[in-house]
């Protein structure tokens, strides 16, 4: 059975997913590759907006789209940083 993931491993996936669409991603099809229920993708995401790690860019035709600021690209690099640290040692 499946290992359920903690709340910064889903904050990393929701970020990376970002990442991986060219730093640009319309809500819904966030929240199916996410991966969460509708209602905890809704927490996670009020959380990362208000955090500052996302920002919401409207388009001309009035299509919102998501995609990270600074402080979230610099998130996924520390990650990734902790990650290699905890592999290095087996942990």
């Amino acid at each position: 059975m499946a290992k359920k993931r903690d709340r910064l491993e889903i904050i990393y996936s929701i970020l990376s997913i970002i990442q991986k669409q060219k730093n640009s991603i319309r809500p819904t099809p966030l929240l199916r590759y996410s991966n969460v229920s509708s209602q905890r993708f809704a927490e996670y995401y009020e959380e990362l907006i208000t955090k500052g790690f996302v920002r919401e860019n409207i388009d001309k035709s009035d299509r919102k789209y998501i995609s990270l600021t600074d402080k979230g690209f610099m998130f996924l690099e520390k990650y990734k940083l902790i990650l290699g640290f905890i592999d290095e040692f087996d942990l």
